[in-house]
């Protein structure tokens, strides 16, 4: 007489949906990373100022390196030199397109190694764009 086998259950944890999670994860840090860098880099003058709040409106950020190229972070490529022509005409459609929605903040952020003429002059370029006002970044003063 035979005996019937009797299948014991496997107890194997099943990891296919840990890596499936895993991977979706990964696309996500992959995709988001590249956001969290804003601009170029500049060594930012110290000042003890109080910080944007950060419920408003992402700012336009202008940024200016130690060579004096301008940069802006609402460009078709944030890290790419832009010239002054076309800040000012990004800038012009970027505050036209959110007229009477919301006050948009418009930023400099300028190399602390850079004259302060050059500083002047990215100001002038926004103003003539439209710009109602115009604030600086500054790096917060530790010494307080």
């Amino acid at each position: 007489m035979l005996k019937p086998k009797r299948h014991r259950q496997l107890a194997e944890i099943n990891v296919v949906p840990y890596i499936d999670v895993m991977l979706v994860l990964l696309i996500i840090f992959m995709v988001t990373a590249p956001l969290l860098f804003q601009g170029v880099d500049v060594q930012l003058p110290t000042a003890s100022a109080k910080p944007i709040d950060p419920k408003l409106q992402e700012p336009i950020v202008l940024s200016i390196d130690a060579s004096g190229n301008y940069y802006l972070n609402i460009s078709k490529n944030p890290t790419q030199v832009i010239s002054a022509i076309d800040l000012s005409t990004i800038v012009t459609n970027e505050l036209k397109r959110t007229q009477g929605k919301f006050e948009r903040q418009i930023l400099v952020k300028g190399d602390k190694n850079i004259s302060y003429g050059k500083i002047v002059q990215a100001m002038v370029l926004l103003q003539q764009a439209g710009a109602p006002n115009v604030g600086l970044i500054t790096q917060l003063d530790e010494l307080k």
